[in-house]
């Protein structure tokens, strides 16, 4: 997707217009095996950039989620509580974390885009 950016620590995010959507990529669920629980962030909850959106806990460990951007939760994933192995078969889809507004768009460049994320991810392998 063109306007799906990556950071460093694998969260994605979706922006349309003043909203980012987050949640974590394909590779970094891969990396954390079975999704058993998620503990999204407050809705109204400021977030920086680099403060941590969500925890996400596997069968493998439990991995902190950090916000790619910064900006306001305007809406958190509820169907995530009822099923959290959403972020498993569905990472890009049905198993987004959060929504944002933005408060800084120029954040967005600093991250990857999908061609440089997917040559990030290679090199870690």
């Amino acid at each position: 997707m063109a306007d799906r950016k990556y950071s460093e620590d694998h969260e994605w995010v979706e922006v349309e217009g003043e909203t980012g959507m987050i949640g974590i990529s394909d590779y970094a669920q891969e990396q954390l095996g079975d999704v058993v629980f998620v503990e999204l962030p407050d809705v109204g909850k400021m977030l920086d950039r680099g403060d941590e959106a969500a925890v996400v806990e596997s069968v493998k460990a439990a991995a902190e989620v950090y916000a790619p951007v910064g900006g306001e939760v305007i809406e958190v994933n509820d169907a995530l509580n009822g099923d959290p192995s959403l972020v498993n078969t569905d990472a890009f889809g049905d198993g987004w974390f959060a929504k944002l507004r933005l408060t800084d768009p120029a954040e967005l460049d600093e991250l990857m885009d999908e061609a440089a994320y997917k040559t990030f991810c290679e090199g870690l392998d």
